[in-house]
């Protein structure tokens, strides 16, 4: 059976030697509750494994003589030098942060926290956006289009950038050859090439053996089953080809 051994791995682990580090808004305090806080972009950098560039940003400490350096997605048009504003007071300019009661409906934002204080959790990878469709002033919520198509209630009081993430249309371009699939995933993790579960045999996999590759049980699982059988359509509630016209329901507000 395939990886009923308990325990990490070491072998699927991610790849973060080369990484910059974690990619985050900067921490909430009173002068992001309140006013506002500029910093500047340093540069911007390629964060290996990631398809969007970072921006290393410097703050100045509101508490100590120092400065404080932060990682934060770059938004499209973001350049060296340029100020970023965090706050409540903040302009709505591309890169800066604002809390999303402050920004108007129909804004496109990125980065976007789902939790207050959360450090950003939507629409951090390359080309993504969110819009903001409506705000409920009584709930104190807004509600969120994200760039799956899915609608998302959050607070009023969580932070986003305004903009697009930089590094759009970067899947537009094939990969072509199985040499360029294997560097982008080899600073990710270890999970290509995959090969087919009927490829292998009944030892390593389900699926596996026979004479002819077919599965030759369900391709559909519970998912109660356990690790190792829990294989191909997990918990599947349909099959088959998707057939018609998706609705995603953008039109019903």
């Amino acid at each position: 059976m395939i990886g009923t051994k308990e325990g990490k791995s070491p072998i699927f682990k991610e790849h973060t030697r080369t990484r910059k580090g974690a990619v985050k808004l900067r921490s909430i305090d009173y002068a992001e509750r309140r006013g506002y806080v500029r910093g500047v972009v340093k540069e911007i950098l390629h964060d290996p494994g990631r398809g969007a560039p970072v921006a290393k940003i410097q703050f100045l400490n509101a508490y100590r003589f120092k400065r404080d350096t932060e990682l934060m997605v770059a938004t499209e048009g973001m350049y060296t030098g340029q100020f970023i504003y965090c706050g409540k007071k903040a302009t709505l300019t591309i890169g800066n942060v604002l809390p999303l009661k402050q920004v108007p409906e129909g804004t496109i934002v990125c980065n976007v926290e789902a939790r207050v204080g959360d450090r950003g959790a939507f629409a951090r990878g390359s080309g993504c956006f969110a819009v903001v469709i409506s705000h409920d002033d009584d709930k104190g919520t807004t509600r969120l289009r994200l760039p799956s198509g899915g609608k998302k209630t959050v607070s009023s009081l969580a932070r986003a950038q305004i903009g697009v993430v930089a590094g759009g249309g970067r899947t537009d371009k094939p990969l072509l050859k199985a040499g360029r699939a294997y560097h982008k995933y080899s600073v990710k993790r270890n999970c290509w090439p995959k090969i087919r579960g009927v490829a292998k045999n009944p030892v390593e996999h389900p699926f596996g053996g026979g004479n002819h590759q077919h599965i030759g049980r369900p391709s559909t699982v519970s998912k109660e089953a356990p690790s190792g059988r829990k294989v191909g359509l997990i918990g599947a509630r349909r099959t088959g080809r998707l057939r018609g016209v998706k609705k995603l329901g953008q039109d019903k507000e």
